[in-house]
């Protein structure tokens, strides 16, 4: 297959959390057929409900700069599929994409025509699979694998990797992980299997019970990721700079590449993660742990850039957790007029994301964003809460009519705000490319 068909055989497979089935078989059964990718390579997972594509970008750039050759396996993407899979830093090329793809594809159909699986892989699991052969042919030395859903049902778990980490874990996806702070944790603390590594990030009491429990219960002894961090400055666009103290060294005055307070917690799951790799042999320095945090980005999370004169913040603030660091982060480095423009999918809690980041918005601009899953103005409007003037509220058919109208109300120094839905961002990342060519 060439790419365009090889991207419309995936989306045949219908959409990423709609059609998506947790559980192992098929997945496993897949990696087997296709003979193991990577099974010999040293794998680092990361679950949790925010931050842990954060934590995962940062280990990637920390281990580049040790010289290493990665595999990073992230999701979603916000524009490509390719965006999900990078080299040594390097989203896939087109044609690599195409190449994995025919043969997972070709896999696939064989074992459902054996009768060996009841239904095709998924969408996630054909990517995740796509992935390690890409991997695979690449000879990279390090996979790092960000846990899509949950944990113990995704398909990132069946690669049995050595080493996990669990970022702070929140409400969200409560349809599918369950409805408690104790049931979400358990899923993302099933990736702990007797004698991995096992990072684990700050976490509200709850988790951390049922994350402890599991390490107990596999005789696993927990590696906390609390060390001491102290904010010494920040730049002019909100990044900060932090000096980490650690049992084994200090990381003094890093200027984190990723905006937000909240990015401290991850970048101290990353620094945990790279000094437990050190103990599995890796040649990692000091200096290459600070030029990794330095250097790692994230696109489409707290990122800030310069679209037809004004400056835009991209950030995909899809449950509340991600609403209050997103808000933290403006409170403390925005000092403008706001407008936000925010759709979001209408499971998510509309009401505590709005009530969160409406009131400071001088500004809002509701829009739909093309999934189904999306919730309609209707619905963002009964979020709205009170005290927010409701004259200040613009509804929009599309993304383009939205930020249409946010550049010809926001003044010169205001800031847009482009949140509530990766879905969105990455629409608003397109069209922000239209105007920067």
């Amino acid at each position: 297959m060439l790419f365009p068909e090889a991207l419309q055989y995936l989306l045949s497979l219908g959409h990423e959390t709609l059609a998506m089935k947790l559980g192992l078989e098929n997945i496993e059964k897949l990696l087997n057929a296709l003979g193991q990718p990577i099974s010999g390579v040293p794998k680092v997972q990361i679950a949790g409900t925010n931050g842990k594509g954060s934590a995962a970008v940062m280990l990637d750039a920390i281990m580049r700069a040790a010289g290493y050759r990665t595999g990073l396996y992230t999701s979603p993407h916000l524009i490509s599929v390719t965006e999900r899979m990078r080299i040594d830093g390097e989203e896939i090329p087109q044609e690599y994409f195409a190449s994995c793809s025919t043969e997972v594809r070709r896999v696939s159909e064989n074992l459902l025509e054996a009768g060996a699986i009841k239904a095709l892989p998924t969408f996630f699991e054909q990517t995740t699979a796509i992935a390690l052969l890409a991997f695979a042919g690449a000879r990279i030395e390090l996979a790092i694998l960000e846990t899509g859903l949950g944990g113990r049902l995704d398909a990132t778990t069946a690669t049995l990797a050595e080493t996990v980490a669990i970022t702070p874990v929140s409400f969200d996806h409560q349809e599918y992980l369950g409805n408690t702070m104790r049931e979400i944790a358990a899923e993302k603390a099933a990736i702990i299997r007797p004698g991995v590594t096992a990072i684990v990030g700050t976490q509200p009491q709850e988790a951390m019970e049922v994350i402890l429990k599991r390490c107990e219960e596999c005789n696993v002894a927990p590696r906390f990721a609390a060390f001491k961090a102290e904010v010494t400055g920040s730049d002019a666009e909100g990044r900060l700079r932090v000096s980490f103290e650690t049992g084994l060294a200090n990381y003094e005055n890093v200027l984190l590449g990723l905006r937000g307070r909240h990015q401290i917690e991850n970048a101290s799951i990353a620094i945990a993660l790279a000094e437990s790799l050190i103990d599995k042999g890796f040649r990692i320095s000091r200096e290459n742990i600070i030029a990794g945090l330095e250097r790692a980005r994230h696109a489409g999370r707290l990122d800030l850039r310069i679209i037809g004169g004004h400056k835009v913040l991209f950030d995909g603030a899809h449950n509340a957790a991600g609403a209050e660091s997103l808000r933290a982060y403006m409170d403390e480095f925005v000092d403008a007029p706001i407008t936000l423009i925010f759709g979001a999918m209408r499971d998510k809690d509309l009401t505590g994301i709005a009530a969160t980041l409406f009131p400071i918005a001088q500004r809002i601009i509701l829009t739909e964003p093309p999934n189904p899953r999306a919730a309609t103005n209707e619905t963002l409007l009964n979020a709205v809460p009170p005290g927010v003037d409701r004259s200040r509220i613009i509804l929009t058919e599309s993304f383009d009519e939205a930020f249409r109208i946010a550049q010809e109300k926001t003044p010169s120094d205001g800031l847009i705000c482009i949140t509530g839905s990766l879905y969105l961002v990455g629409e608003g990342m397109v069209e922000g490319m239209r105007d920067e060519g």
